[in-house]
C-alpha cells in the first residue's frame, strides 16, 4: 500500500519517482497490477469516477522487444479526460502524445472466452483520440512491471467531438499522420493494434477477468498507440490528421 501512494502521489503531483524495481527487483507483473489498482482506488471520489480502460504495448512489434506476448492495460479517471485542446506542460515529467480509437461501451463486456463477434454488438460509438502518456519514473526508465505500476503511463485523453457508428469504417484500415510542429512524424493505421482494434477490446476483457473485473457499460476503451508517440514541450502543436474521419489537435503550453 505504501508502494501505491507513492505511485498515485506522484501521479498527482507531477513529480518523478525511483522506478519500484531499484528496491524491489523481484516486483511481478501480478504484484504490479495490484499497486496499479491501489493507486487508482485511492484518486477515485464523486467528482473522479473511473471511466474506463486503456491498452499499452498493442504492437506486436513492442511487444517482442520487451519480450512479453500480451499487452498490458490500465485505468482511465475522469480526471484524465481533457475538456479542451490544450495542456499544460508543468503538469507532466516526460509527456508525449500518440493517436487512438476510443470505444464507448454500452452493454458489460465479461469472460475469458469472449470473442469479437460478441464484442461488435456492445460497442455503441468511436472517438478519435489522443493519448497523452507521461512515465513518472526518474530519467524515463522502467521495466514492464514499473509501468505497469504506473498505470500504463497514462495521463490525459482528448476525444474528439464526432461519434462514428463502429462499422462505419473498417477500423484496421482507418489510418492516420501524425504531425508534430507542422511537420509529419508519424503515420499508421488500426492494424498496428493487434491487427484489428477489436483485438485489443477482447484481449482486454480477457486479461480483467483475471481480476473479476469487467468492462462496465459507459465506459470508453483506448485500444492502443497506431503510432509511436512523439515528445513535446512548451509550444508545441501535434495534430492527427485521420483523414475522411477528420483531425485532432493538441496545443502544449507553459
Amino acid at each position: 500500500m505504501q508502494i501505491a501512494r507513492q505511485v498515485a502521489e506522484s501521479q498527482k503531483t507531477g513529480q518523478e519517482m525511483d522506478k519500484i524495481t531499484l528496491a524491489y527487483p523481484s516486483l511481478s507483473v501480478e504484484e504490479a497490477y495490484v499497486i496499479q489498482r491501489l493507486s487508482i482506488d485511492s484518486m477515485i471520489s464523486e467528482d473522479n469516477k473511473m471511466i474506463g480502460w486503456k491498452m499499452g504495448l498493442t504492437s506486436k512489434a513492442k511487444q517482442q522487444q520487451v519480450g512479453v506476448g500480451e499487452a498490458i492495460y490500465g485505468r482511465l479517471t475522469k480526471s484524465m479526460e481533457l475538456t479542451t485542446q490544450v495542456i499544460n506542460v508543468k503538469e507532466f515529467i516526460h509527456p508525449r502524445v500518440e493517436p487512438e480509437f476510443a470505444f464507448l461501451i454500452k452493454e458489460e463486456l465479461k469472460g475469458d472466452h469472449i470473442t469479437a463477434n460478441e464484442v461488435w454488438p456492445a460497442i455503441d460509438c468511436v472517438f478519435l483520440a489522443l493519448e497523452v502518456i507521461d512515465s513518472r519514473y526518474r530519467n524515463f526508465s522502467f521495466t514492464l512491471s514499473d509501468v505497469i505500476a504506473d498505470n500504463a503511463s497514462s495521463a490525459k485523453i482528448l476525444l474528439g467531438n464526432q461519434r462514428f457508428s463502429p462499422y462505419h469504417t473498417d477500423w484496421a484500415k482507418a489510418s492516420v499522420s501524425l504531425y508534430h510542429n507542422g511537420r509529419k512524424e508519424k503515420k499508421g493505421t488500426g492494424a498496428a493494434i493487434l491487427d484489428h482494434p477489436i483485438n485489443s477490446i477482447v484481449e482486454l476483457v480477457k486479461m480483467i477477468n483475471r481480476e473479476g473485473l469487467t468492462v462496465k457499460p459507459g465506459m470508453v476503451v483506448l485500444v492502443g498507440a497506431i503510432t509511436d508517440a512523439v515528445a513535446v514541450q512548451s509550444g508545441d502543436v501535434v495534430v492527427a490528421d485521420y483523414g475522411e474521419l477528420g483531425k485532432l489537435r493538441l496545443t502544449i503550453r507553459e
